[in-house]
């Protein structure tokens, strides 16, 4: 006689279905004594729960548990077998039980996901007004495969695979329950053999119990009447996991997600076992490949730009060779990137897109425009400067929008390839930064200019014709240069204004540490908001205040006796009213073998705005009034910026014990376009301004000497023959290097 018919039909599985809570399994962060959802069974004061879990993890019997236990009535329904007129059915039996004997009635829906939107519709109300009180089980998420209307008004309990611990009790349960297990027959489990059920069943009771069952049913007895179950055994029962993998459900996208979260976080091993999964569950390759190629743009980026050509060229591989052996490509794709460097930089894009749809139209910047259309009539390419025509094929101008100037989308990481685009990036923002915020290489026409407002969009306007950021980036490599930096080397960046020997500085002294002096605290803060995007060890240390005072300064830090090897600054001196007081201040703080590097602007041999006219049209008188008027500018013993020349910068080295080791004049041009804006920083307007005292304009010069008249009449002139032109700007500046005595 068959063992099983001996005790009925029902599979083990079902007949060890525990009937109580004391008997239940496992699941304990939901159903152990003081638990939620233990008490209100317990008490019967159920509400509509959903329980969601893979197979065999106690869901439906839980269900039974709550049937055996309520007082209530309890009518089971499979939504595979079942419909809206069983549900119909249900609740008309419900609403008469209630009515009649005012008792309550719970529904349990088995599989509820498969009910379609328009089933679980049809139950929806019923529930809401307490007809019925919902206990649905599905395998699915339910957040996704449930109603919303209906998991708003459930609790949700996820139920846990069960513990190998567990599923030993099933087992240990099955074999000595009399009733309906094995109790009542001789079976022999060796230790192994069991074992290897447990790990072999995932979690799933019922899937241990259904090999039990198949081992003990088809082994037959020994001489001494054992059912003896071995490891052959077990094997045979249970050869293999079952993959829980359901490619329209859950586990698809939770396997997906956490293959794809394996390759961006580099775990080789964690990406080759998820693979393995979707492959062994039937995954279709390309599915795969097309997340891998998505990855290898999203996460990779410019970090390792031959991912996405690897990728393909495994994808494309794959369709050649098919499977089996297509799998060696499904391999080798996701182990390149699991391995390969990491950015996710690409996503700028999105930032981009995002002020496109906020700042709506906006216009193309005259120079981008196409010039084959509208140059003559509207000046459309006019000033386009054609990088290839430059040194490195780069030169600064303006490609964004009059808006969007200074805006940045991309960051570069500093993940394998692109750390080398990062590096180039970056110090060309550096050099157009602080192209527009200083209007050229040095800052000669402020001697003569001032504006109270807001010069942003001349000065980006400047940018595109006269290449300062280009050279404000040469101007850098020889200041750092002459320096002779190293790895380790403690420097002190002069005058940082927006950082650009400062973030150069940092990137080549990882081993040193770079000082950065600000000459306002708005400056300082501006560089602080760029230092906050570093490692907190490789900051700057940013100091604020004159130049006098630098002693008082790095002392203040408290860092002990700091001794710089180099001393790095770009118009350090310029301005300064005791040029020879901070440099013995520097002399103090720098190493007996430092040295320091300095390009300074000298005024004084800088461009004359008489020179750039054709002075025959206007009376000789005027025009000689106008020359002695201008040259006095740079005559003014008072004035800082313009009371020296490149014999008194050598001087002040040698009184404050530096020996001049390079001294290199050298004339600069700049192509200016002479526009509006700057016509009125060399003639403002008077203006009352709280801002304390301003260097006084080209006008005020002018005015020192001249009548209000005369001064009108050069105006008028200067207008006439400059604006709306291109001009040549001369300037001299020095290049320095010194070391202490």
């Amino acid at each position: 006689m068959n063992r099983q018919n001996s005790r009925g039909y029902a599979p083990l599985a079902a007949r060890m279905r525990p009937g109580t809570l004391e008997e239940f399994v496992g699941q304990s962060h939901i159903a152990a004594p003081g638990r939620l959802l233990r008490r209100a069974i317990q008490a019967d004061q159920l509400s509509s729960v959903i329980f969601h879990g893979p197979p065999g993890t106690g869901k439906t019997t839980l269900a039974m548990v709550i049937a055996n236990t309520t007082r209530s009535r309890f009518i089971p329904l499979n939504a595979v077998l079942t419909g809206v007129k069983d549900l119909r059915e249900a609740i008309s039996d419900a609403r008469r039980h209630r009515e009649e004997e005012d008792r309550r009635t719970i529904l349990f829906v088995d599989e509820i996901h498969r009910w379609n939107k328009s089933q679980q519709d049809a139950l929806l109300p019923w529930v809401e007004n307490g007809t019925v009180i919902l206990v649905g089980a599905t395998t699915e998420n339910p957040y996704f495969s449930v109603n919303s209307p209906l998991v708003s008004r459930s609790r949700v309990f996820r139920l846990e695979p069960l513990s190998k611990a567990d599923l030993r009790t099933v087992l240990i349960r099955a074999l000595t329950d009399r009733e309906n297990g094995y109790g009542t027959l001789n079976v022999k489990v060796h230790p192994d053999a069991l074992e290897h059920l447990v790990n072999v069943a995932g979690g799933d009771a019922r899937s241990v119990l259904n090999a039990l069952e198949l081992a003990v049913e088809t082994t037959p007895p020994d001489a001494r009447g054992r059912i003896v179950v071995d490891m052959g055994v077990a094997e045979e029962s249970i050869q293999r996991r079952a993959v829980l993998y359901d490619r329209d459900g859950d586990a698809h996208y939770d396997t997906i997600s956490a293959f794809i979260k394996s390759l961006r976080g580099s775990d080789p091993d964690a990406a080759l076992y998820w693979l393995a999964k979707m492959v062994h569950a039937g995954e279709d390759p390309r599915f795969m490949f097309r997340r891998m190629l998505i990855l290898a743009a999203e996460d990779v980026g410019l970090a390792d730009p031959r991912a996405l050509s690897v990728v393909n060229a495994c994808a494309d591989a794959f369709d050649r060779v098919g499977l089996p052996e297509g799998r060696f490509h499904l391999a080798q794709a996701a182990l390149y990137l699991a391995t390969t460097p990491k950015s996710n930089s690409a996503l700028a894009f999105f930032d981009a897109l995002e002020t496109v749809e906020k700042e709506g139209k906006t216009d193309v910047p005259s120079h981008l425009k196409d010039a084959s259309r509208d140059k003559k009539g509207f000046g459309h390419g006019e000033g386009y400067l054609y990088p290839h025509a430059y040194r490195d094929h780069w030169t600064a101008q303006q490609y964004l929008p009059d808006a969007l100037q200074g805006k940045t989308f991309y960051s570069p990481s500093r993940q394998g390839y692109e750390e080398g685009i990062r590096l180039t990036v970056n110090r060309r923002r550096e050099a157009q930064l602080a192209a527009m915020e200083e209007g050229g290489m040095v800052a000669p026409r402020e001697v003569m200019t001032f504006s109270p407002e807001d010069r942003m969009r001349d000065r980006w306007l400047q940018r595109a014709i006269n290449r300062s950021g280009e050279q404000m980036a040469t101007v850098r490599e020889r200041i750092l240069a002459a320096a002779k930096l190293k790895r380790h080397t403690v420097l002190l960046d002069l005058n940082a204004g927006t950082g650009l020997l400062t973030w150069e500085a940092v990137r080549q002294t990882p081993e040193g540490s770079v000082w950065a002096v600000a000459v306002n605290e708005a400056s300082a803060e501006a560089l602080w908001a760029q230092a906050l995007r570093l490692d907190e060890m490789d900051r700057p240390m940013i100091l604020s205040g004159p130049l006098e005072n630098i002693c008082r300064m790095v002392s203040a830090e408290g860092q002990g006796e700091v001794r710089f090897d180099a001393v790095v600054g770009r118009n350090a001196l310029l301005a300064l009213r005791d040029k020879g007081a901070a440099l013995n201040a520097l002399r103090k703080i720098l190493a007996p073998e430092g040295i320091i590097s300095l390009v300074e602007s000298v005024p004084r041999h800088g461009q004359r705005i008489y020179e750039l006219v054709d002075r025959e049209e206007l009376d000789g008188g005027l025009v000689k009034k106008w020359m002695a008027a201008e040259e006095s500018i740079y005559g003014n013993l008072n004035d800082p910026m313009v009371n020296w020349g490149r014999d008194d910068l050598v001087r002040f080295f040698e009184q404050a014990g530096f020996e001049i080791l390079h001294l290199q004049p050298e004339q600069t041009v700049m192509e200016i376009f002479v526009t509006d804006a700057v016509l009125s920083r060399w003639f403002p307007e008077p203006v009352e301004t709280s801002r304390g005292p301003v260097r006084p304009s080209y006008r005020d010069r002018l005015a020192a000497s001249l009548s209000p008249k005369e001064v009108g009449q050069i105006r008028l002139y200067v207008t006439e023959k400059l604006v709306g032109k291109q001009i040549r700007w001369e300037s001299e500046v020095v290049f320095l290097t010194a070391v202490p005595v």
